[in-house]
């Protein structure tokens, strides 16, 4: 696939009259920021076919302007989008900054790939993937918080890039701000709705001060460099490896309710003693896929993380719309993979995650906070680390800019951490979509897994 750069622009928030001031404004960091701060960036990719306006004319004199105008009134909304992270050293912790006349980055380009083909669900190479997603400017010492790119697939369709600091947003976040873009773009509104305009105050952020030391000092023990990692440089990345491919699967209504009837058919606790969500079973059943197509030594150890939300579980509740993260991860530790690899390999994931997504509601964050870091600092090397990103509850196919729904979307960054990533499906209720990367041998054994447990449901 070949891709070319048409454009580079910087784009400036339209302004707003409640920040007009010469005095850049300061947004410190919260604890629920502070674990995402040394994480590589959050990227993500939203597909649309076009039926008209495909052609490259159309695209430059009538889809592009309506974006980047559209993307400079919902800045002055996300305001803190525009600004940098810094750190000076006499601070205990990180802020964001926001100048007077600080931007984004749209990166313009063409590509000359089969729209059908890298927009679709099947197996499709990665390194093409990623090439969608802008290059990020967060590897600094004051590194910006996103960057976006716009690719056009002439006479077919274009896609939206995102790449953004984790420490900026959680996914909530992120896809509230992609879907007020949308909404400004499709009805050319100044303004947005209550359920979109993102809630700014960072004080509602109600977390023992202490918690913020706390994670500091893990992100120092895992940097293995004492005070030098107040540095906001993140690691460098190595390049995805041309064998790795990207899958987009679907579990259906129907193929949830069976793994939860399966689930409470197979345990030998109450139905009533497990949490049998949506995400439960489906996490459940790909993490003992996951670990099955490793194989190898049934002694290794295997961990899986996935994040819980806290907006509704603090005291006093945190606005939906809250700008920012305010997620936390919560570890699954202490685990050999041969719990997942006999034939129960199911319902022991099932047992584990129930267990895990209850004791959240239990626990305050100070003991969600101390088991992560101890779990953190306790595994062992040659760990088998899994993860889940995204979720079904976001509502990302409700982003129409004006030219209909996305016909699909994709978290990037999961091809750099061992992650899975989940969405709602587009055109059905009920069920999700997964998204996975692994080298091509590994995912030939994992799709074999995958639809083999299915089909033994039917």
């Amino acid at each position: 696939m070949a891709l070319k750069i048409t454009k580079i622009s910087q784009v400036n928030p339209a302004r707003n009259s409640s920040h007009d001031s010469s005095d850049p404004l300061i947004y410190p960091l919260t604890f629920f920021d502070l674990r995402w701060l040394k994480f590589h960036p959050t990227e993500r990719v939203i597909f649309y076919k076009l039926n008209t306006c495909s052609s490259p004319e159309a695209f430059y004199s009538v889809i592009l302007p309506k974006l980047e105008h559209s993307l400079s009134l919902v800045l002055r909304h996300y305001l803190p989008l525009a600004g940098r992270l810094t750190w000076d050293p006499q601070d205990p912790k990180p802020h964001i900054v926001v100048s007077p006349h600080d931007s984004v980055s749209l990166t313009v380009a063409e590509s000359d790939a089969y729209f059908s083909c890298i927009s679709g669900k099947g197996l499709r190479p990665e390194t093409e993937i990623r090439a969608l997603v802008p290059k990020s400017s967060v590897f600094g010492d004051s590194p910006s918080l996103v960057s976006l790119q716009v690719t056009l697939f002439p006479n077919q369709g274009f896609c939206i890039g995102i790449a953004a600091h984790h420490s900026s947003m959680d996914g909530k976040t992120m896809v509230r701000f992609i879907k007020s873009w949308a909404h400004i773009c499709k009805h050319g509104a100044m303004d947005l709705p209550n359920d979109l305009t993102p809630f700014l105050d960072r004080t509602v952020i109600n977390v023992p001060p202490s918690l913020d030391a706390k994670i500091l000092e893990l992100l120092s023990y895992l940097s293995k460099e004492n005070d030098s990692f107040k540095t906001l440089k993140l690691p460098p990345i190595e390049e995805i490896s041309p064998d790795v491919v990207r899958v987009t699967l679907e579990l259906t209504q129907e193929n949830i309710e069976k793994l939860r009837e399966r689930a409470k058919r197979e345990s030998t606790r109450s139905h009533l003693e497990l949490h049998l969500s949506t995400f439960v079973v489906a996490n459940a059943y790909l993490w003992a896929c996951l670990v099955k197509t490793r194989g190898g030594n049934v002694n290794r150890p295997v961990r899986f993380i996935f994040v819980a939300d806290y907006r509704h579980r603090l005291d006093p509740p945190v606005p939906d719309t809250y700008f920012g993260n305010c997620v936390f991860p919560v570890g699954c530790f202490g685990y050999k993979a041969e719990v997942f690899l006999e034939e129960d390999g199911y319902v022991n994931a099932v047992e584990m995650l129930s267990d895990s997504v209850r004791s959240i509601g239990s626990q305050e964050i100070e003991t969600i906070c101390k088991l992560y870091i101890n779990g953190t600092k306790s595994v062992e090397p040659g760990t088998q680390a899994g993860s889940v990103a995204g979720s079904n509850q976001f509502g990302l196919y409700g982003s129409d800019f004006g030219w209909g729904k996305p016909c699909n979307s994709e978290i990037v960054s999961i091809d750099r951490n061992e992650a899975i990533s989940m969405s709602e499906r587009r055109d059905e209720p009920g069920g999700v979509e997964i998204g996975l990367c692994v080298k091509k041998c590994e995912m030939d054994i994992f799709l074999s897994l995958f639809q083999n447990g299915l089909e033994m449901e039917n």
